[in-house]
């Protein structure tokens, strides 16, 4: 039972590609798992298996493209709402007081999300910036750009 799942599993088409596995493997869809079987080879080159040979290579450069869009799709959809924040240094941020990092700070719902403002010492990177940071917090002074707000 397990061979007819998987033979089935492999004639339907990708969302992505729009092919079968069957299709971008072989070139073909087979009717039965027989069609798969290999046939044996007279050892004399064919124009016909010249030409298969072309295109299937077709068949997977077009099969990459089609990948290559989809990544990139979504890979755009999470990214579409997110708006790029750059901090210049001496700005002053509010810093985002997260339950994971500051749990004696938000011990209770009514107690403040944010704390601040604190002055931006430098940028670490697009991500990352260093913040003026009182000590007694115990924390590094290195904040993400999500946790911070001008």
């Amino acid at each position: 039972m397990a061979k007819d799942a998987e033979f089935a599993y492999n004639m339907a088409p990708s969302k992505t590609t729009s092919l079968s596995p069957f299709k971008v493997v072989y070139g073909v869809e087979p009717l039965s798992p027989l069609d798969l079987v290999p046939r044996p080879l007279d050892g004399k080159l064919s124009v016909e298996a010249d030409k298969g040979v072309e295109e299937i290579k077709h068949l997977h450069e077009r099969v990459k493209l089609r990948i290559e869009k989809s990544n990139a799709s979504y890979q755009a959809q999470p990214n579409k709402h997110k708006r790029r924040v750059v901090f210049q240094p001496r700005d002053l941020v509010w810093v985002h007081l997260r339950k994971e990092r500051f749990p004696s700070k938000r011990k209770s719902k009514l107690m403040p999300r944010a704390d601040g403002p604190f002055e931006i010492l430098e940028r670490v990177n697009d991500n990352a910036y260093k913040v003026n940071f009182p000590g007694d917090y115990g924390l590094s002074a290195t904040f993400n750009v999500a946790d911070l707000s001008p």
